[in-house]
């Protein structure tokens, strides 16, 4: 069974840094992507980022800049570091990974999903 268990939400200040953990167990991941998606107060999923199995990433416009992936393949874990937070990145954040290389924002190649870790960002 494969397992995606993200980590490191909470509440927090406009401005302030959070960094958000997923460990995965049940396969290795060290040479697909891995993502990480959010879903809004809205209830809208948006990508946020990716790394692929070569270590490329990927990030939505909306986070360029302030956030940043990793990956630690011998622990089978990927990273979310997020600096300057705003209120609009208030989301339940959850990682998710592929069957593939490179899967870039198409959430249809990513056929492992975590259930996710909140984050709120007060003004």
């Amino acid at each position: 069974q494969v397992l995606l268990v993200a980590s490191g939400g909470g509440l927090v200040q406009a401005g302030d840094s959070l960094r958000l953990s997923c460990a995965a167990s049940g396969r290795t991941f060290s040479s697909y992507a891995m993502a990480w998606f959010r879903r809004n107060p809205r209830k809208e999923r948006e990508f946020v980022a990716t790394i692929s199995g070569n270590g490329d990433t990927y990030y939505a416009d909306s986070v360029k800049g302030r956030f940043t992936i990793s990956r630690d393949n011998a622990k089978n874990t990927v990273y979310l570091q997020m600096n300057s937070l705003k209120p609009e990145d208030t989301a339940l954040y959850f990682c998710a990974g592929s069957e593939y290389s490179d899967s870039r924002q198409y959430d249809s190649q990513y056929r492992y999903w975590g259930q996710g870790t909140q984050v709120t960002v007060s003004s």
